[in-house]
């Protein structure tokens, strides 16, 4: 019970650090979600970057989250399969033909937090 509770906190604080460096997203600017887990310090974590948006509450802007090619994978977690996109463009974040993100243009970088 008592490693239950703790993966459980490492769990949440994992998840509210998603949540702070989403937060500080752009307007008009994009991430992945690797460059998020990097930034939370577990390089490896993308997936799990993905499952902590897909349960976050409406303040926190997931839509400006994409996959490492700026594909909008997240995108079935918003009730309308178009809603993604539509908020990206109207913050001028611009696609290929391909339907992904201009990520030379668009991208934003997190800054990764140094441990003393």
């Amino acid at each position: 019970m008592r490693n239950e509770n703790k993966n459980k906190r490492k769990q949440q604080d994992f998840f509210h650090k998603v949540y702070e460096i989403t937060k500080k997203i752009p307007r008009g600017k994009v991430t992945t979600y690797g460059a998020i887990a990097e930034a939370c310090g577990i390089r490896s974590a993308a997936r799990t970057v993905g499952w902590a948006l897909n349960g976050c509450k409406s303040d926190i802007p997931a839509h400006r989250v994409v996959n490492r090619y700026g594909a909008l994978t997240g995108k079935i977690h918003f009730g309308d399969p178009n809603l993604m996109e539509d908020l990206l463009r109207s913050e001028g974040v611009t696609f290929d033909k391909n339907g992904c993100v201009n990520l030379e243009k668009h991208m934003w970088i997190p800054k990764v937090k140094i441990k003393k």
